[in-house]
């Protein structure tokens, strides 16, 4: 992947959480392996893409970019700069630069307060705008959303689901931020709603060279989407794919997970006949992951290496790696 004028990259994140015993004398008896050796890199302007089941680490990766949890290991990049080594003032300034926008626009704001506080709120922490230009901003933001003046004095229950989602994108905005982290950003919101949601934050992206990080399970938004997209298993990128090789990813994926998240996805006409790929059991915990392969206990072409032998990343094109057995020469 290529790392040159990131705005932000990661270089082997780790996020291990600790298993305890006891109420009185704890004791830590394991560790739960979250997220373990993840690399990317997303320049100005693009958006990369976060792939895989429930479980599969994709939103402890974006906690960790967000500073809501601590990292375990490895380092997170801003501009070329370890932001474990930013004191107070570079990490305010980091924060204000990194925003969110989250699945559940509804659980995200406060039913109390009105659509203009809402927005308004991380001016009114982080700036010294006064009222009137923080009124001007939040009017601006509300313009830039496609939602009217008059609606800055509702509530949020007295909006749609797309709206909400609207306002969302409006508070993360205020601060003019350069990285976005996308939650799940159009899951619960009607179908008919999402192209709309999309094509705003696309629109929003190409105006002011946003970088997006989106967090996603529907492979029609991730492809509609994404500069680069990252495919997780058990907290491990297992295939990646950016720029031109990005379409053979979802044409010709070639890692046997990435297979089967494609052969459940719906069609795109329905004539197109796709591959059926079943998968047996479940995700193992991160508790415990297999030794080898860790999807080597669900994967229908594993061999005998794949217990046993953790496969390295593999280069299959120019921008397009994958993690598997099946392309190490030495094992096949």
């Amino acid at each position: 992947m290529t790392t040159g004028e990131a705005v932000l990259e990661a270089r082997n994140l780790r996020k291990h959480y600790p298993v305890v015993q006891g109420l009185v004398r704890q004791k830590t008896v394991g560790w739960v392996r979250a997220v373990q050796d993840v690399s990317f890199a997303i320049r100005p302007g693009e958006t990369l893409s976060l792939v895989g089941e429930s479980g599969a680490g994709k939103t402890t990766v974006a906690r960790t970019v967000l500073l809501l949890e601590e990292l375990s290991g490895g380092h997170l990049l801003f501009d070329g700069k370890d932001v474990g080594q930013f004191g107070r003032a570079e990490l305010k300034e980091y924060r204000s630069s990194v925003q969110a926008v989250f699945q559940d626009p509804w659980g995200s704001m406060d039913p109390r307060m009105r659509v203009k506080s809402i927005i308004a709120e991380p001016l009114i922490v982080n700036t010294t705008l006064n009222r009137q230009e923080i009124q001007a901003k939040v009017l601006e933001l509300m313009a830039q959303v496609g939602l009217r003046p008059d609606q800055a004095e509702l509530y949020p229950h007295e909006f749609s689901g797309g709206q909400r989602q609207r306002i969302a994108v409006a508070r993360a905005l205020a601060l003019n931020p350069r990285v976005v982290v996308l939650d799940e950003p159009v899951s619960a919101l009607d179908v008919s709603i999402r192209a709309q949601i999309m094509n705003l934050l696309k629109d929003i992206q190409t105006a002011y060279g946003l970088s997006y990080l989106m967090i996603a399970h529907n492979l029609a938004t991730v492809r509609y989407m994404s500069h680069a997209v990252a495919i997780m298993y058990l907290g491990e990128i297992v295939e990646y794919a950016e720029g031109e090789d990005l379409d053979e990813l979802f044409t010709n994926p070639r890692h046997p997970y990435t297979r089967a998240l494609m052969s459940a996805a719906l069609p795109t006409h329905p004539d197109e006949v796709t591959e059926e790929v079943v998968l047996s059991g479940e995700m193992p915990s991160p508790l415990n992951p297999p030794s080898g392969c860790h999807f080597h206990p669900r994967c229908p072409a594993a061999m005998e290496i794949c217990k046993s032998v953790a496969p390295t990343v593999v280069q299959i094109g120019e921008s397009h790696t994958v993690s598997c057995h099946l392309y190490d020469e030495g094992a096949s």
